[in-house]
């Protein structure tokens, strides 16, 4: 692999991981805030209509950092990857068009009819605009992972000498691949999403300050989180893995250190990989476990990573602490939203001062895992850039020095790095002026006639 390839690896992993911090925010809570709004329509309780509006605006804030930052992502595909495009564009150009066309636009434009539009349209459409929001977030993501899902399990094409080219777009967006792929993406979302509204009502919990909304955001936080993180567990979690075992088991083996096919597999709890011994070393294992997950059978034989060639093995260590750290913190959310979840039962989690700062300080965590998780899926699918079609050594430009991408790497890092701290005081500055009152911040009389509280007054 030549250093302008590994230079372009590098950028892109760096661009787009930094990237994907905000539209796994953006996918979940858009969802939340169509929830609340739904709350507010059916028990006429303005408090939720104000937390509706307070996460709208870090919806906002979010959303555009996440449109900036990944505007680059499109150009490094004629830039430093101009081999993938003329072999694949026709393909995925398919899927990331109609997310530009039918997603992003959707999303935007109902975002600014829920952002401005309460006191200019019906309560009904204000009501719809908040769900349109989170259907064009999840719709997004769903073109985005039905393209990755192409890369991972190539369907619907046919190779036309030195490109491929689409012979089903029913095939590309059925994709057996993305069946589990996308709903585990969205439930990560999800979770992130439940973390950082749950974690924002304990800040307030604890700071003593616009604890109605702490409350608020807390519950459904809490509620949310509890569904989201079993369902990343079963069945997303479980199935993605069936099918990851089905099509790529050289991703399988590295994700569990298996270095020997072996009948009833086990899997891995902990455990150092090392390749010169071809060994996991100091595991703890549940000897058959990874066979009945992979095959539902106790007994079924796994393909270990010694009957894959060489050159067709992933960076076994990458995959595989990338894929622990995944696991692990999704356990804790399990742990951390279903302890929450019976004590907000119990009636006592809100004078739980230790639960909720647990709460308020796991809410970096999701961001960790999603982005451990899409490490270990793109990181396990090398060498290849499309599976088993385009290696990586032959997807990026001819005519593309390292010494160029790194210079361009090094100018993203300091630019990003300018937003990034932008999008953090945005953020706080939120939090900290709080979510608003509820009877001053919203229309009056009959719930969004449209009357504001100033033609109240007057």
């Amino acid at each position: 692999m030549t250093d302008a390839t590994v230079a372009a690896r590098w950028q892109f992993a760096f661009t787009i991981m930094f990237h994907y911090l905000f539209p796994v925010l953006t996918m979940g809570l858009g969802v939340l805030i169509a929830v609340l709004k739904t709350i507010e329509r059916r028990t006429g309780d303005r408090l939720y209509g104000a937390a509706a509006r307070f996460w709208a605006r870090i919806f906002a804030i979010t959303f555009a950092t996440g449109v900036v930052t990944g505007i680059p992502m499109e150009f490094q595909f004629g830039t430093n990857w101009a081999r993938f495009s003329h072999f694949a564009g026709p393909v995925v150009g398919q899927t990331l068009f109609m997310e530009g066309v039918f997603a992003f636009f959707a999303e935007s434009s109902f975002l600014g009819v829920f952002l401005f539009g309460e006191r200019r349209v019906r309560p009904g459409i204000h009501w719809l605009s908040s769900v349109m929001v989170a259907l064009g977030a999840v719709g997004s993501g769903f073109f985005i992972v039905a393209t990755n899902a192409w890369m991972q399990h190539p369907v619907g094409y046919r190779v036309d000498g030195e490109h491929v080219e689409l012979t089903s777009l029913w095939a590309l967006l059925s994709n057996p691949y993305a069946r589990w792929q996308y709903p585990h993406v969205i439930v990560g979302s999800l979770i992130t999403a439940s973390m950082v509204m749950a974690g924002g009502g304990a800040f307030y919990l604890l700071a003593r300050r616009h604890e109605e909304h702490g409350r608020v955001f807390v519950r459904v936080g809490i509620v949310s989180g509890a569904i989201a993180s079993a369902l990343a567990l079963f069945p997303t979690g479980a199935f993605h893995g069936e099918n990851v075992t089905r099509f790529q088991p050289a991703k399988v083996a590295a994700m569990e250190g298996l270095f020997k096919t072996q009948p009833g597999a086990p899997i891995a709890i902990i455990g150092m990989p090392d390749r010169e011994r071809q060994e996991l070393m100091d595991p703890i294992v549940v000897p058959g476990i990874l066979s009945y997950l992979a095959y539902g059978n106790f007994s079924a034989t796994v393909t270990g990573l010694s009957d894959i060639p060489v050159d067709q093995q992933p960076p076994v260590e990458i995959v595989y602490y990338a894929y622990h750290i995944m696991l692990g913190l999704g356990t804790m959310f399990v742990a951390i939203c279903w302890s929450s979840a019976f004590l907000l039962w119990r009636g006592t989690l809100f004078a739980r001062r230790g639960m909720l700062w647990i709460v308020m300080l796991a809410t970096p965590f999701p961001y960790i895992a999603n982005e451990a998780g899409w490490v270990a899926a793109e990181v396990g699918r090398q060498p290849w850039t499309v599976y088993g079609l385009q290696r990586v050594d032959a997807a990026s430009s001819t005519n593309v020095t390292a010494g160029m991408t790194y210079f361009t790497l090094f100018g993203f890092m300091g630019l990003y790095l300018l937003v990034g701290l932008l999008y953090l005081l945005l953020f706080a500055r939120i939090v900290m002026s709080g979510p608003g009152t509820a009877d001053l911040d919203a229309p009056i009389g009959a719930l969004g006639t449209g009357a504001a509280v100033s033609e109240a007054r007057t």
